[in-house]
């Protein structure tokens, strides 16, 4: 990673006090924050994460709206003066993992766990929208607050889309910003960059058939097991000589499952993966290559092949001023050295793509590796061992409102 260069000065004055108040919130977001944790849910429904944040909201000046098809939960707090519309999301779902942790908050829920850190996301949206609250008169426009379930593959954002949270303040939200944690990054550190930052996720299922029969007599059989066997190899190097090297794309075949026991041909395979890009061209194009590569060698074994998708997540393209905004602004709060524009994207995806292919915004991270942990060496996001530094947290919620506050400055 490379330090911002070339970024506007910001005037202090618009966020004097503003790292203080965060951390005077710290009590309220770590309490916020282990509350959900003990009580993970997955998915699209979170009706106990629901009410907690709507209990957590409760006694601020702000229009709040429950989703319809999700629990999700939507806030918005009117500036001092009119203007446009700024979105600041959290996503609240859990993760179908036990959770290891030992940690005295570690969730009381058999199989579910916040492992990727929404839990921390809530917490700091929660007190962001506390402190924005109180500088309501600064602002020249409204702020939205999305709190959105189903980020973990359950689409979550497109259901809110779908149910109007880009336009809740009256009109389209001109801005959007969102921020993760990271748990293999320096505690309170802010990466972004601009362009694709994050990759599209789509997963795929071939099905190879052939003709069962007994292992001794294999000329009487159509195997499907080396025809299977032949595709991950030939998958593989579709991908290198088909994708520019220069437009990154990652596939990976994850699962193979065939046959009963020893002295049985089956009669069909299946192959299961998973390929991500940083480009819907190149997207596109591994889907049309995909079953092509499969039909062909299956062919060749004289086996039948079928291609299933299942599409995920678009790629995750950050607005180069929104990014440049976000550093600037982690600069300006926290230090120079605290603000670091990320050297490469990130392969893993995330559903605020949706937000960003229509609203100009950017997604940022903020680093949480536990003192005294090597961050290289600290369990990763998704871990049934992760930890992250909860002092990290205060610098969120700074950022979050710092965000808006700017976005939404009187002319």
């Amino acid at each position: 990673m490379t330090g911002p260069t070339d970024l506007p000065t910001l005037p202090d004055a618009r966020f004097t006090g503003l790292l203080a108040e965060a951390k005077a919130l710290q009590s309220h977001t770590i309490e916020l924050r282990r509350k959900i944790h003990r009580r993970p849910e997955i998915g699209l429904r979170l009706p106990e994460t629901q009410a907690a944040v709507s209990d957590a909201l409760a006694g601020l000046p702000l229009e709040v709206r429950l989703g319809e098809s999700t629990t999700s939960l939507t806030a918005v707090l009117r500036g001092g003066r009119p203007g446009p519309a700024v979105l600041l999301r959290a996503d609240m779902d859990a993760l179908p993992l036990q959770e290891d942790t030992g940690l005295e908050f570690a969730s009381e829920i058999d199989g579910a766990m916040h492992a990727c850190g929404h839990d921390t996301h809530v917490a700091m949206l929660v007190s962001a929208a506390r402190l924005l609250a109180g500088r309501a008169d600064d602002l020249a426009g409204s702020v939205v607050f999305m709190f959105q379930p189903g980020e973990e593959g359950r689409h979550g954002a497109r259901h809110m889309i779908h149910e109007g949270v880009l336009d809740a303040a009256g009109s389209r939200a001109t801005r959007a910003f969102a921020l993760h944690i990271w748990g293999n990054e320096p505690s309170g550190l802010i990466f972004c960059r601009p362009g694709p930052f994050m990759a599209s996720s789509d997963a795929f299922t071939v099905t190879v058939t052939g003709r069962g029969g007994h292992g001794s007599v294999p000329h009487r059989a159509i195997d499907p097991v080396p025809a299977a066997a032949a595709m991950v190899g030939a998958l593989h190097t579709m991908v290198t000589r088909k994708v520019h090297v220069f437009d990154p794309a990652v596939l990976s075949v994850t699962r193979i499952t065939t046959g009963t026991t020893s002295n049985i041909i089956p009669e069909t395979a299946e192959l299961e993966g998973t390929f991500r890009t940083l480009s819907e061209p190149v997207r596109a194009l591994l889907r049309d290559e995909v079953p092509k590569v499969c039909e062909a060698v299956g062919a060749a074994y004289g086996c039948r092949v079928s291609v299933d998708y299942e599409f995920g997540y678009p790629p995750t393209v950050n607005d180069p001023a929104e990014a440049a905004r976000v550093l600037a602004l982690a600069s300006d709060l926290f230090g120079v050295s605290e603000a670091e524009e990320a050297a490469n994207p990130l392969m893993g995806a995330e559903d605020f793509s949706y937000v960003l292919q229509r609203v100009p915004g950017a997604i940022a991270f903020l680093g949480a590796a536990p003192p005294g942990d090597d961050p290289a060496d600290a369990a990763a996001n998704h871990s049934n061992r992760v930890m992250f530094d909860e002092g990290a947290m205060a610098r969120g919620v700074a950022l979050y409102a710092a965000y808006a506050l700017d976005a939404l400055q009187p002319e």
